[in-house]
């Protein structure tokens, strides 16, 4: 199975004639866009992500996180 899929967009025929005249390939430059996009999404949602966990971290007291990393500096 192909590791690419083809995608469509509508655009305007003054754009295409366009990009024909200046020698514009659409491809690279849908791909870059689609690419930056995704990679966009992901960062929002490990940004949202790390927010709920220092929210939970928040909650720990203290003490306690240093009590957890001197018994583990112990075990080692």
């Amino acid at each position: 199975m192909s590791r690419h899929l083809t995608v469509s967009a509508k655009i305007p025929r003054k754009v295409v004639e366009a990009m024909r005249r200046y020698g514009i390939r659409p491809g690279p430059i849908i791909r870059k866009a689609l690419e930056e996009a995704v990679k966009r999404r992901i960062l929002e949602e490990i940004d949202t992500r790390l927010e709920k966990f220092s929210e939970l971290l928040d909650k720990i007291p203290d003490e306690e996180v240093a009590r957890l990393i001197r018994e583990d500096r112990d075990t080692r």
